[in-house]
């Protein structure tokens, strides 16, 4: 085997090994970036509202959106180049980081959802009340 192949085939391992690397340290930094368990769970607020404007904040991803699709990218090239020996422990990594990111989409928007409808609702009881005729119709019927 002539020294330029040595070499080459030493070059490709480095680069196998540094892409691996980043794959590993754009997980982590995707994962960094999730919201905490506890800031989810205790939030603290006077009235309803308060509190789902705070769980929104608290469901924030920040860069872990990025950081996944740095991820993806790098094992991308490392599984379309060979580069990686074993990369099924990358794959089940990336796929439990995407569907925690997608959960945490679809809990943010149906905060969203709920932080938009409950002025409406408080309106709408609030006009209920102020109106005893409305009272009285509804129970007539």
């Amino acid at each position: 085997m002539s020294q330029s192949t040595l070499d080459d085939e030493e070059l490709f391992t480095e680069a196998a090994s540094e892409m691996r690397d980043d794959v590993e340290e754009s997980l982590a930094a995707a994962r960094a970036e999730l919201p905490d368990a506890a800031d989810i769970w205790d939030v603290e607020a006077d009235n309803t509202l308060g509190v789902l404007n705070s769980l929104r904040t608290a469901l924030e991803l920040g860069e872990a959106k990025d950081n996944l699709r740095d991820a993806k990218k790098w094992y991308t090239m490392g599984t379309e180049a060979d580069a990686f020996d074993d990369a099924e422990d990358l794959a089940e990594e990336i796929a439990a980081v995407e569907d925690l990111l997608a959960d945490i989409e679809t809990a943010s928007e149906q905060v969203g959802e709920l932080a938009s409808t409950i002025p409406q609702l408080k309106s709408a009881l609030e006009e209920t009340e102020a109106d005893p005729e409305a009272d009285a119709e509804a129970a007539e019927a």
